[in-house]
Parts: C-alpha cells; sequence; structure tokens
C-alpha cells in the first residue's frame, strides 16, 4: 500500500520543559512526606525522566517521521523544538537539495554505436512517508532509476544524427534532458523524491571508435561547406550573365556562355588563390 505524508500531533518542546519541571518539583515534595511518599517520589521523578524522552527538534529543512509500535503517525516539517509521545520512534529525513553524479556509462546509442555518457540529477524529498517506506533506500533507488533512465535515454536516440533531421544526444541537448527529466520523474515518484533538473555531464563517443566518427564529422563538415560554396559561386554567375545581358555589355553565344561559366565556377570554387590569365588572341 502507498503510504502518504501526515502530520505529526506534537507539543510546544518549551512548555513540556515546565511540565517535566514541575514533575520534578512534585517528585521531590513527594519524596520529603512520610509513609509512602518516598516511594511515590521515586515514581514521578522516574515518569520526569520518561517523558523527557518524548523532546526533539527539527532542523531546517528536515522533516522527522515518526513510528508508533511499527505504525507511523506523522511527519512534522516546521524547524523547532517539540515534544511528542515517548513511545515513538523518530528519524530525521533532509529536504535540502541534492546533486547525483552518474558515473560514466557505456552504451550504444539508436545506431549501436558505443558512447560514453553521464548526467548530473538535482533532487529532492518532497514526500517523506514514501521515501521512508515504501522503498527500502531512496538514496540508493535515486542512483539505480537515474542509471537506467539514462541507458534507456541513450538507446533511444542517435550521438549525432547525420542523415535524417530527427533528435539526437549531441544535437537536441535540451529536448533529450527535458525528455529524461520527464523519464526519472516518472520512476522516482514511488519514492517521493521530485527532479528539479537534469543535465548530461559528459556526451562522447567510445575511445575505440571516436577516431573514425571524428573523420566522418570532418568529411560531412566538409561536404556541408562545399554545398554552401558552390550555390554561392552559381548565384554568382547566374548573376553576372544577367547583368552582362540586361546592360548589353557584351553578345556572348552560348559557347563562349559556357566557358565564362567554367571559368567562373573554377574560380569561386577553388581553395587557393587563382592566377589571371590574359589571353591576347582571338577567343577561338
Amino acid at each position: 500500500m502507498e503510504s502518504k505524508e501526515i502530520r505529526l500531533i506534537s507539543l510546544p518542546g518549551a512548555v513540556m520543559f515546565f511540565v517535566n519541571l514541575a514533575v520534578f518539583a512534585a517528585g521531590l515534595y513527594l519524596f520529603s512526606q512520610e509513609g509512602n511518599g518516598p516511594l511515590w517520589g521515586t515514581l514521578v521523578v522516574v515518569v520526569g525522566f520518561f517523558l523527557l524522552f518524548g523532546n526533539y527538534l527539527v532542523q531546517p529543512n528536515q522533516a522527522v517521521v515518526a513510528t508508533l509500535f511499527g505504525r507511523y503517525v506523522g511527519t512534522n516539517r516546521v524547524n523547532g523544538w517539540y515534544w511528542t509521545n515517548p513511545f515513538t520512534s523518530r528519524k530525521s529525513i533532509s529536504l535540502r537539495i541534492r546533486n547525483f553524479n552518474s558515473e560514466k556509462l557505456k552504451v550504444n546509442d539508436l545506431h549501436g554505436n558505443p558512447i560514453e555518457i553521464a548526467a548530473v540529477i538535482v533532487w529532492r524529498v518532497v514526500d517523506s512517508a514514501k521515501a521512508s517506506f515504501d522503498v527500502e533506500s531512496y538514496k540508493d533507488f535515486v542512483a539505480i532509476q537515474s542509471e537506467t533512465a539514462l541507458r534507456h535515454l541513450a538507446a533511444r536516440y542517435p550521438y549525432d544524427d547525420h542523415d535524417t533531421s530527427g533528435l539526437s544526444l549531441r544535437g537536441n541537448a535540451d529536448e533529450v534532458v527535458q525528455t529524461l527529466r520527464d523519464e526519472l520523474q516518472a520512476r522516482l515518484t514511488a519514492a517521493g523524491v521530485e527532479i528539479l533538473e537534469a543535465r548530461l555531464s559528459h556526451l562522447a563517443y567510445a575511445p575505440e571508435i571516436a577516431h573514425a566518427m571524428l573523420q566522418r564529422q570532418q568529411a560531412s563538415a566538409i561536404l556541408a561547406a562545399r554545398q554552401i560554396i558552390v550555390e554561392g559561386a552559381v548565384g554568382m554567375v547566374q548573376m553576372a550573365l544577367t547583368k552582362l545581358s540586361d546592360e548589353h555589355i557584351v553578345e556572348l553565344d552560348e559557347e563562349r556562355k559556357a566557358q565564362m561559366v567554367s571559368n567562373l565556377l573554377v574560380v569561386l570554387t577553388s581553395e587557393r588563390s587563382t592566377q589571371p590569365v590574359i589571353n591576347a588572341g582571338s577567343l577561338y
């Protein structure tokens, strides 16, 4: 059965301090009486000492979870000095924000390429009852589920999508980490944990294929640059021919246009600076 956090019934510790003083004073008074006074006084003093075990402190950003004979009786989140049933067992759970730094995991991406991936998960406990009673150890639960979700994420996307416009781990970091955060939240709700942020802290190809994939990235970059250069060169050649024709600067037949297009494309797409050559004779 799923646990649900409830408020622990407690009294202010300062009030119970004066109650304890009154109990001790009554015990000392009875102890000084004749007859059964010392016996009753001793019992009252023992009760006074027993009541002291009901005092507890709640630190800032902490919760105190109490159980009574194996039954959950409540949680106190308000920092201060309190008193509750001395028979209860109490433990503190931190509500502070924490970081989980995963180790570098070696997994295969969507295309089967081995990659290394790691993440930083920012989380905190929001339901102390679930964190205490619904999982064995909420800290270990966060660590294991985070690594499981990270492996699942890496298998859903390619490291770098060269062929399509789909999502990739490297090219769509914001969308990918949002998917990771949503999956983690779904997994960790059972432990009373809220995921505040999830970020990839490491992403790289595995060492055995890193060099080959780097060459592929370089080749893709060169091809993309060449495509831009060619598109620009064609546009400039078209503009030059249009200007010559519209302004009647020179009349060119198809053969001369072809020669001009060829020369301009060579000049505009060449990696090296061209040397001008003056034709002093006929064009033919």
